[in-house]
């Protein structure tokens, strides 16, 4: 236990100036110092002890957030301009990188690091912490998830797509990492079409200009993963995941767009949903596929109304559907949804909807091999519909009646 006091006595020495700074300043008092080292030197020796737990070092970084907290707003009461949370920062990334570093398998104190850095705006060290996490847990789709929407946020889909498509070579048992890959692309039609239609720049711009608008990515916020480490890596190990951008050891770089580019973009089935189908299809070779990951695409697709090649997109899922697992609850819950899928309830339109919808639940109960679930799903659909205000009178009638109907036929034996 030596050992623990010495560490712990060199790390509450390192804190020293900035405790003698409070008291200069006279933002803690003498006694609220001296309790502060004690509470310091508490949770130093916790965490430096042979059989510390990844939450002693979150309840550490909780109690140093909370104390930069209580600093600051003294600092504002008092009109003290010249004291910075720099040092709190630097103190609380010293005790994450300690935490990772004696339990590198805590995938929670990864994300916990990364929140951190991602709230302190510190974007090259996000990027160091993202690249050793994945490559400790290449197969962890939270981290995959991260990379690559942190990539699309800044603009750069070429980058995303890399994460995303890298990612999903390592994570096929679950659904998770696909859904968010889709979900990424379909959010970047969503925007392209959003720039064509005048939204941010000049209306009327062509698919090129939209593209440049909605990707125009931000230097020096993006993750590397290539071959070249940051001088501050201190040697780690090179990353050896699988790079689908690579051309001969080298990150292609992005294209220069010329009026063929251009031309060929306009046609590009890209811009149609050929992506989201994409990552669907494959989808259907991996283990983890089946009537119920197949109606989590459905979802998926069914929420971005603004997106004009949405139909065409939830018609491909549900024909895949309908032809591996007719009769599924799943498929049946899909059947019936589709014809109100990018209706607003509001619209004079959705009544039409509805009744087709209405009639398609009627057949599905009929014909589903499991009435009882179908029942349940059919419930909670209907019910999110009553759940919008403004709903005309008669329809809500309708959905009412409906809506007893299933849960008096789910609740039966």
């Amino acid at each position: 236990m030596a050992g623990v006091a010495d560490k712990a006595r060199f790390y509450l020495e390192r804190a020293a100036p900035e405790l003698r700074d409070f008291e200069e300043k006279e933002i803690f008092s003498k006694e609220e110092i001296r309790n502060l080292v004690v509470k310091r030197s508490d949770f130093e020796h916790l965490v430096l002890s042979p059989r510390t737990k990844p939450t002693d070092f979150l309840n550490y970084v909780d109690w140093e957030k909370s104390l930069d907290k209580l600093r600051a707003k003294r600092c504002r009461r008092l009109n003290i301009r010249n004291s910075s949370s720099h040092a709190s920062q630097a103190r609380t990334f010293g005790i994450f990188e300690r935490a990772v570093n004696k339990h590198p398998g805590n995938i929670p104190l990864w994300l916990a690091y990364l929140d951190f850095a991602a709230s302190a705006k510190a974007t090259k060290k996000w990027k160091r912490i993202i690249t050793r996490a994945i490559r400790l847990h290449p197969s962890d789709a939270n981290l995959w998830t991260l990379a690559g929407r942190r990539a699309a946020q800044d603009g750069d889909m070429e980058k995303a797509r890399a994460h995303f498509l890298r990612g999903c070579r390592f994570c096929t048992q679950e659904v998770g990492l696909w859904i968010e890959y889709a979900r990424c692309e379909m959010e970047w039609l969503g925007r392209i079409e959003a720039k064509k239609s005048g939204k941010g720049v000049r209306k009327g711009v062509n698919t090129m200009e939209a593209i440049k608008a909605t990707e125009a990515v931000q230097d020096g916020d993006m993750i590397e993963f290539d071959d070249e480490e940051d001088e501050s890596d201190d040697g780690e190990e090179r990353m050896m995941l699988p790079d689908p951008d690579a051309d001969g050891g080298k990150l292609k770089k992005k294209p220069v767009f010329d009026e063929e580019t251009t031309r060929k973009m306009e046609q590009s089935p890209a811009l149609s949903g050929a992506i989201p189908m994409a990552i669907f299809d494959i989808s259907k070779k991996q283990p983890f596929y089946g009537p119920q990951s197949a109606e989590a695409f459905f979802d998926l697709f069914a929420r971005f109304s603004k997106v004009s090649s949405q139909g065409k997109i939830v018609q491909h899922v549900l024909a895949a559907m309908e032809e591996q697992f007719s009769g599924h609850p799943c498929t049946c819950s899909c059947q019936i949804r589709q014809p109100v899928i990018g209706v607003d309830v509001l619209s004079a339109e959705f009544p039409r909807a509805l009744r087709e919808s209405l009639g398609r639940l009627k057949t599905g109960l009929e014909t589903t091999t499991d009435r009882k679930v179908l029942a349940e799903k059919m419930a909670g659909w209907v019910g999110r519909i009553l759940a919008v205000e403004g709903l005309d009178e008669g329809i809500v009638t309708v959905l009412e009646h409906t809506k007893r109907s299933l849960e008096e036929l789910s609740s039966a034996n």
